[in-house]
């Protein structure tokens, strides 16, 4: 196979992140949307993968990822992570700051540092946001998870993860002192806005639907 760009990449990961992690077929207006470009573009260049035997595109049927494809959209999605808890747990950056300088390193094509990192970290099972990291083998962990905002009152559980990893939202995250990790009790919901008053690592706080919407419990 001919060497993949960093703009290929990108694509692959994101027809992955889109479908369901890589299980459903993608419509490429929904690729663009994403990637912030023409749909001509997407179609120019999901035929580029198309040949080199990393998606499978027809017309109006939407993007899948091959076998191949799959294989080489977790290696990058490995790689990112796999810096991103580098970047937290040995330079002592925050949360909110490693997406980016990630983006960029998930393109290193050594795998031998790739290896030594991931020796180096411990193994890690998921990156600082709660995601998890796949293995180099291709294995894909799991956990059972649920937004906030979908459980019923009186429901209590563990924070494992946030479903918006920008930067904003992350800091407003630390600005209200909610982390992974924090035990969340929720004590009732409003029936006009289903805002939540909740107890997070036992402080009491009201959550609006847009926040609870984007934070993952794994239920006790």
């Amino acid at each position: 196979m001919n060497a993949i760009s960093h703009s290929e990449e990108n694509y692959l990961k994101t027809v992955f992140h889109l479908g369901a992690d890589g299980k459903q077929a993608v419509a490429t207006n929904a690729i663009a949307r994403s990637m912030k470009t023409k749909p001509s573009s997407v179609t120019d260049m999901m035929q580029r993968l198309g040949e080199k035997g990393l998606v499978n595109y027809r017309k109006y049927r939407g993007v899948s990822l091959t076998e191949a494809g799959k294989r080489a959209a977790l290696s990058i999605i490995r790689k990112h992570r796999l810096w991103e808890v580098f970047l937290v747990e040995k330079l002592n950056f925050s949360w909110d700051e490693v997406h980016d300088v990630a983006e960029q390193l998930e393109h290193i094509k050594s795998e031998k540092l790739v290896d030594l990192l991931d020796q180096h970290l411990g193994f890690p099972q998921y990156d600082p946001h709660g995601d998890p990291i796949p293995g180099k083998d291709g294995n894909y962990p799991s956990r059972e998870k649920q937004l906030l905002s979908q459980l019923p009152v009186n429901t209590k559980g563990i924070c494992i993860g946030v479903k918006d990893s920008s930067a904003s939202f992350l800091k407003y995250l630390d600005k209200n002192r909610i982390s992974l990790g924090d035990k969340i009790h929720i004590l009732e919901r409003e029936d006009f806005d289903n805002s939540l008053l909740v107890t997070v690592a036992d402080t009491e706080m009201r959550v609006s639907h847009q926040i609870a919407a984007n934070l993952y419990l794994k239920i006790l």
